[in-house]
């Protein structure tokens, strides 16, 4: 009985980075490479999301230690965010990001569309947001690491 439990243990520790990291991985490229649109909003999706799970995980960890099916609440969301049959991570994109970036920004920038060299269409929102993208990272990693250094330290 010894062997199961370890065997399941090491089962359900390899499950989160196959799941959370691996499978999205390997459909990121194959969404790259193809020419439908829809699998790149689900996977752009996919990782907006898990970015700021990881990012408010890092943030709460002093609570989150405290809840003992943390990691097994959060496989279950994350693998929601990852299976095709539901397409979560698209569905809380359209139903609650795209909403607000809408109300903020307006619908004119998601309307304008161009196309990109390998024939997908790119929205003129995008070229918006990411026109200073040198200098959004090294803004947001400061930021990052300044409230690591606060909350952690």
């Amino acid at each position: 009985m010894d062997r199961f439990w370890t065997l399941m243990s090491l089962l359900h520790s390899l499950a989160g980075p196959a799941v959370m990291l691996l499978y999205p991985l390997y459909a990121s490229v194959i969404a790259i490479e193809s020419t439908s649109k829809i699998d790149d909003e689900q996977w752009l999706a996919y990782w907006i999301l898990y970015s700021f799970i990881t990012l408010m995980e890092m943030l709460l960890q002093p609570v989150l230690e405290w809840i003992p099916i943390w990691y097994d609440i959060k496989l279950a969301f994350v693998a929601w965010l990852v299976l095709p049959q539901f397409r979560g991570a698209a569905f809380i994109y359209d139903k609650f990001v795209r909403e607000k970036l809408i109300k903020k920004y307006g619908g004119a920038h998601f309307h304008q569309t161009h196309t990109s060299p390998n024939g997908k269409s790119k929205n003129k929102f995008v070229n918006f947001v990411s026109a200073n993208k040198v200098f959004i990272p090294i803004y947001f990693y400061f930021y990052c690491l300044f409230v690591y250094l606060i909350f952690v330290s």
